[in-house]
């Protein structure tokens, strides 16, 4: 019995230490699952800071700015010098009761931007022409606005109808190299685009 006895307190501490080595493993590994979740945050979508549509005599005029943050996988491909392609695009619809609306025009702007070591820059090219830029900020501010930008000719937009403009920018992952393009596909920390649907009449 005494032995017994003497051996039954002992039997409890071993379990209770092997329960605590187990509780710390997992706190651990709770720590470390914390540790590499922080980095693959995806960074806020992009948001429109200014949107107006206007419908004059010189046609249908579109200002917008929008303003965003790229995810670290976004940015970690810039700063490797991988250019990346940014677009802009808006439709003009009529609206029609009796069939699906009728899309009367379509304007499309592609900027590409692509850091240079070398000199420290960041050049942007668009519509065949290129500038530099001293930092990511002036670069970003060159192709994320536009203003006065003409997306229909007067004639376009017919008296009596309603029309609307469908606008979306974002970054062309189709236009990446094909390799690039096949290694994000599913990432989610690579979608970065805002839409917005606004009515002209």
């Amino acid at each position: 019995m005494r032995s017994a006895v003497s051996a039954h307190p002992v039997s409890r501490p071993r379990a209770w230490q092997r329960s605590r080595r187990a509780v710390a493993v997992l706190l651990q590994a709770l720590l470390v699952v914390a540790f590499w979740a922080v980095p693959m945050a995806r960074a806020a979508d992009p948001q429109l800071a200014s949107f107006e549509v206007m419908s004059s005599e010189e046609g249908v005029l579109l200002t917008y700015a929008v303003n965003g943050e790229l995810s670290r996988s976004v940015d970690d491909a810039l700063s490797k010098a991988v250019p990346l392609y940014f677009v802009a695009e808006a439709e003009l619809f009529r609206d029609r009761w009796y069939w699906r609306d009728q899309r009367v025009a379509n304007a499309v702007r592609v900027w590409r931007i692509v850091y240079q070591p070398l000199t420290s820059t960041y050049r942007v090219t668009f519509g065949g022409l290129s500038q530099n830029y001293n930092s990511r900020e002036e670069a970003f501010a060159a192709i994320s606005r536009t203003s006065r930008w003409k997306i229909a000719e007067p004639g376009q937009v017919a008296d009596g109808s309603r029309h609307y403009v469908e606008f979306n920018y974002r970054l062309d992952t189709s236009l990446l190299p094909r390799p690039m393009q096949i290694g994000i596909g599913g990432q989610a920390d690579w979608n970065y685009s805002v839409q917005r649907v606004q009515r002209i009449n």
